[in-house]
């Protein structure tokens, strides 16, 4: 099908709301949840203008002014149109939606539709449709003409002149798609039973009508509402634009150097999922009500306001986002208090960040590079050593000047030459006098009746990143001397696994197989299509055809869509020997999940050297530097080896508010701890009314009551560590230390409790 030029087309929906159209149909919906199958009883009019409605959104989806379309209905019970307003005739002919670009009203309209009590000729309609088409088009002769008409076929038809249409048709360059309502199938397939007279006749007839056209098509409406929703990618006609292609220097060796007129176009487009816009609730004034049913939902604006916080110099600056939503402010964050100044854009100057400093860009921008429209070669290299991983961006066509005979003969010398030679062109591209210039490659490309070059920006040598690794078959000592065997190096037995299994995932002969019997490639470009944009584009469809999505809710996606989604079964029964034949020659083991521990403030303390330990364990003695360690996290005293302590130590105990350690008792806290077994109860608490000091007494007191647990008479002073553990597990759920005592009880309280009794 040759390409057609995006937008400038007017298409004429011709739709059968006759009285046979009020039958109703079981139409099959999405399973239910639980897998249930689930139905819904519609008329055959709502059944098939779900096909136009999916049509016109497709216009409404791409937003061209420049496609546009027209309802008429026939079999209605008013008649109104342009011919029967001139001469009569063409009765129960409704022009219902003018000829204009589509939007949300135009689907409400067609939702309001329901079958009459008349009958309508589609004859009539087509010939309303075709004038109708015609005087709107009346100095617009390029635009493209569609006609599609929806009937079931089941009322007369006036078949008188109908080759006088198609010539006319014909002679407009009209296309005409029908689609009838039960129609039989063979593709589907679908074949109605005990058909009427009427209908089977009239099928007949529109494929000899359809099949005289230069461009008809007739078929069953089941099979256009899922061709519809089929993944397509669309052919259109790309501008041409004017540029010139230039082979060395013209301006000092105009003798030596070529210009080349060309035109260029477009040749891939890169298309993206449709935005969505934002909406919030109206913020009302304080006190102010206003009524439930109004509408409270609006659509948010970006705004920009620029503040100045008067912060520490070294601030950074960021964008926040309003409360609402509704705004885009630019702040300055730091540490500081105050509230944010602001400022005039007036005032401001744009800088370019570059390191850590900022470069004034008074003007808005840099002075710009004096360039000339144009493309020119800069050099040319082998084909081969293209980097396929370079291209970037959109690929376009350099075709010569249609109407210059001449420089389409110059451009075809260089084509050819280049695609003898295998080489591919070095070029600079300009869009216009002063414009930035973009580095690229231009490719021959020999088609049957024209040559031309292919165009692919690529980067600039700064925007290459080169990252190097090391060698995975090599490994070298501090000494220069090559290991040879080393767990990091792969084996012969490895290297023949893995050499088979990449060979078995091969997937260049696992498609279908030709009509000579050989498989083709399973995957192909062509057809794999990006789900984020053609399901989001289905969801948007579904839900504004349908009235509501919990009795009628999206359908699964088109098989074409998940086509490349599983692998092909041969390569995985091909590849199953292989994986285990790799599991084998690498030792691979599944490793469990560690799932790690969250604390709900956030804070990772540190581990003890002894947090690991099994609970029976002998814990070795710790050394002086240790101690120190220890004493110095905590902010506690430590003796020295004479027993005496530092003044530094004596300063931290008094900057939290407590006793020099000279005046506590000789059987005090053991370095290290800050609550001792003499009198646990009261030396927590006294460390409680330090806030800073919480965790550490948690713990402390926790170890205190397992080393009491496990000396010799512990069951004089049960009690005693119950009414710890009480306070303690009190206190753990006032200060958010859950999970101190959860990890504690875990660990020790079961055996503390058993050697106690």
């Amino acid at each position: 099908m040759p390409a057609e030029r995006a937008g400038y087309t007017v298409t004429m929906f011709l739709v059968d709301v006759s009285a046979s159209m009020g039958k109703t149909r079981t139409v099959d919906l999405p399973d239910a949840l639980n897998g249930e199958p689930r139905t819904a009883e519609m008329t055959n009019l709502e059944w098939a203008l779900q096909f136009v409605k999916l049509k016109i959104q497709e216009m409404i989806y791409h937003g061209r002014k420049t496609e546009q379309c027209g309802v008429i209905l026939f079999g209605a019970a008013e008649t109104k149109n342009m011919i029967n307003d001139r001469s009569g005739g063409y009765d129960h002919v409704l022009n219902y939606i003018d000829i204009n670009p589509p939007n949300a009203s135009t689907l409400a309209k067609l939702s309001e539709l329901q079958p009459s009590e008349e009958i309508g000729d589609p004859i009539d309609a087509l010939v309303v449709g075709i004038e109708t088409q015609r005087t709107y088009l009346a100095n617009k002769k390029t635009w493209t003409k569609k006609i599609v008409l929806l009937t079931d076929g089941e009322n007369p038809i006036e078949v008188e002149d109908w080759e006088t249409i198609v010539e006319k048709m014909n002679t407009l360059e009209i296309s005409l798609t029908i689609v009838g309502v039960d129609f039989d199938d063979d593709e589907l397939p679908f074949h109605e039973e005990n058909k009427s007279t009427i209908k089977r006749a009239n099928e007949t007839f529109f494929h000899q009508f359809t099949a005289e056209l230069e461009n008809g098509v007739a078929g069953t409406c089941a099979l256009a509402i899922q061709e519809i929703s089929r993944p397509d990618v669309k052919t259109v006609k790309s501008t041409l634009m004017s540029s010139i292609l230039r082979l060395g220097d013209v301006d000092t060796r105009s003798d030596e150097a070529i210009e080349v007129v060309v035109k260029y176009s477009k040749c891939t487009a890169i298309t993206r999922p449709k935005s969505f816009k934002k909406f919030g609730k109206r913020q009302l004034p304080h006190g102010e009500q206003t009524d439930p049913e109004s509408n409270l939902w609006v659509e948010l604006k970006m705004q920009t306001k620029y503040v100045l916080e008067e912060e520490d110099e070294d601030s950074d600056v960021e964008m926040k986002d309003g409360e609402d939503g509704s705004e885009d402010t630019k702040v300055e964050k730091g540490d500081g208090k105050k509230e944010p100044e602001a400022l005039d854009k007036e005032t401001l100057q744009r800088g370019f960040k570059y390191g850590s400093t900022y470069v004034l860009c008074p003007d808005g921008s840099f002075p710009k590079l004096d360039t000339r429209k144009g493309i020119d070669i800069a050099g040319f290299f082998k084909a081969k050593n293209f980097r396929r991983d370079h291209p970037m961006g959109e690929v376009y066509y350099v075709w010569a000047d249609p109407n210059q005979p001449q420089q389409q003969v110059a451009l075809s010398s260089i084509v050819q030459v280049m695609d003898k030679e295998g080489v591919m062109a070095i070029a600079r591209w300009v869009n216009k006098d002063g414009a930035e210039p973009k580095m690229g490659v231009l490719c021959p490309s020999v088609f049957e009746k024209v040559d031309c070059l292919l165009w692919v920006q690529m980067p600039f040598a700064d925007d290459v990143r080169k990252y190097t690794f090391a060698s995975l078959e090599t490994l070298v000592t501090k000494n220069g001397e090559q290991i040879l065997k080393h767990p990091y190096l792969p084996t012969k037995e490895q290297m023949d696994a893995m050499d088979n299994f990449v060979d078995a995932m091969d997937l260049m002969e696992a498609g279908e197989k030709d009509e000579e019997g050989n498989r083709s490639p399973w995957f192909d470009t062509r057809l794999s299509y990006n789900p984020a944009l053609h399901r989001v584009k289905q969801a948007l469809f579904h839900g504004a055809v349908v009235s509501d999505l919990n009795t009628n809710p999206l359908p699964p996606p088109h098989p074409e869509l998940l086509k490349y989604f599983t692998p092909p079964k041969r390569v995985l029964k091909r590849a199953r020997s292989t994986i285990e034949d790799c599991k084998t020659a690498f030792d691979v083991k599944q490793v469990p999940k560690k799932v790690a521990r969250q604390r709900k403030d956030g804070h990772v303390r540190a581990p003890d050297e002894d947090e690991d330990m099994l609970l029976l364990d002998k814990i070795p003695p710790r050394t002086q530097s240790q101690l120190r360690a220890s004493a110095s996290a905590q902010r506690l005293p430590v003796k020295d080896g004479s027993g005496s302590e530092t003044e530094d130590d004596e300063e931290l105990l008094l900057d939290q508010g407590a006793k020099p350690s000279k005046e506590l008792p000789t059987s005090g806290p053991e370095p290290g701890r800050i609550v001792g077994r003499t009198q646990p109860l009261e030396d927590f608490r006294r460390n409680l009314v330090s806030g800073d000091l919480v965790s550490k007494a948690v713990e402390d007191l926790g170890w205190v009551v397992r080393d009491i647990v496990l000396k010799p008479f512990a069951s004089r002073r049960t009690e005693e560590l119950l009414q710890c553990l009480r306070e303690l597990r009190e206190v753990c759920l006032k200060e958010d230390e859950i999970d101190a005592w959860n990890e504690w009880a875990f660990r020790y309280l079961s055996l503390s409790l058993v050697s106690c009794h």
